[in-house]
């Protein structure tokens, strides 16, 4: 099953400073980038033909795939001054790079590669700025055992606000943390079919166009979510993630799990 990746958005939060070019998928999480950790995510469930959505910074998401270091995070053997691999992770991955344009929403960049879902009766769709464990191939499963014609990810909230009840005299009468309300929010992760592009205008929008249109008709189904999700919305978040992979935690690397118990 294909996988579309939302990756040409300027990442204004992200950046260090006005001078920080770099993509937010190019955003490093442990030696490697988020984009490369939410591939690795989609190819531990067998999805390996990926079609990435270019917009602001794509030549540094074409260099670091051009020039992919299969080293950096692979056992392997120099002998007789050759390099030789013991494992490799995206050898067998195919990898579709469309300039979907600088200020495009994401409907419109998901618009711009449809040609390159044709013959695809459900595809897949992600952020790219989010590490989950979630159980993707059972979320397929179920959109397929529903009939429904998209899905997303649903979590719990992840704000730290909270909600204020207030009454007429302005007494406060309650105080109830987001994170505790009965909620939840889009997780980024999405199961699509063709007819997302049926309520899909130009420069139209995935969530606010398509899939609320498909909500009013009762073909959107929400997968409740309750396991490992992080967004890396900003740099702080991004910051947390790349100190959990420093100490080894590290749920969303599902492989790593496999790759132990295989050894």
């Amino acid at each position: 099953m294909k996988v579309v990746l939302f990756c040409g958005g300027y990442g204004m939060r992200m950046r260090n400073s006005a001078d920080d070019d770099i993509p937010k998928p190019m955003q490093m999480v442990g030696p490697r980038p988020l984009i490369w950790h939410v591939m690795r995510y989609y190819a531990y469930f067998g999805h390996t033909d990926f079609v990435l959505c270019l917009g602001y910074g794509a030549d540094h998401i074409k260099e670091y795939f051009l020039n992919y270091r299969e080293t950096s995070s692979n056992d392997f053997v120099i002998n007789a001054g050759k390099v030789e691999m013991i494992s490799t992770d995206v050898s067998d991955w195919t990898i579709t790079f469309v300039d979907t344009g600088l200020e495009s929403p994401i409907g419109e960049r998901l618009r711009r590669v449809r040609p390159y879902l044709e013959g695809e009766e459900y595809f897949l769709a992600n952020y790219a700025d989010v590490l989950s464990n979630a159980p993707m191939n059972h979320i397929i499963d179920e959109v397929r055992r529903a009939g429904a014609a998209a899905s997303m990810l649903l979590v719990p909230p992840q704000s730290s606000f909270h909600c204020v009840d207030v009454d007429s005299s302005g007494a406060v009468t309650a105080i109830t943390p987001v994170s505790s309300m009965p909620l939840r929010e889009n997780g980024g992760f999405f199961v699509l079919s063709q007819a997302v592009f049926d309520h899909l205008p130009e420069n139209g929008d995935l969530v606010e166009d398509s899939c609320r249109a498909l909500a009013a008709r009762g073909r959107l189904l929400g997968y409740r979510f309750d396991g490992y999700w992080k967004p890396a919305d900003t740099f702080k978040e991004r910051a947390e993630m790349d100190a959990a992979y420093a100490r080894g935690d590290r749920p969303w690397m599902l492989w790593e799990h496999r790759e132990k118990v295989a050894s």
